[in-house]
């Protein structure tokens, strides 16, 4: 099964800028597409940034110019770095991970064949 890890979440200014981190547990990272949702309470879980296994990658229009992410196959872990987050940022971030070459072209429409992490809560309040 393939499982992951999120951390780096908490509560933050607006204008601040948090780091999350997504580990690989179960598998290696290498040949897998990973992407980052977010969840409101009351609304459906959101893509807001996909890697390929490639290092394409692709990125929500609410948060594109803000985020980026990256990967470290060395250390089976994917980053989504959040700068300027705003209070509208605010949800649990969970990533999952997705074996299909080109999985980010479709990961906001296509849930992951990979299980969703238990997720970091990310709180955007002055």
């Amino acid at each position: 099964q393939l499982q992951v890890v999120e951390s780096g979440g908490g509560l933050v200014q607006p204008g601040g800028s948090l780091r999350l981190s997504c580990v690989a547990s179960t598998f290696t990272l290498d040949y897998y597409a990973i992407g980052w949702f977010r969840q409101v309470p009351g609304k459906e879980r959101e893509g807001v940034s996909c890697i390929n296994a490639d290092g394409s990658t692709d990125y929500s229009e609410s948060v594109e110019g803000r985020f980026t992410i990256s990967r470290d196959n060395a250390k089976n872990t994917v980053y989504l770095q959040m700068n300027n987050l705003q209070p509208n940022d605010t949800g649990l971030y969970s990533c999952a991970p997705d074996g299909r070459q080109d999985y980010c072209i479709q990961y906001t429409a296509s849930a992951p064949f990979g299980a969703y992490g238990q997720g970091t809560q990310v709180t955007v309040s002055s």
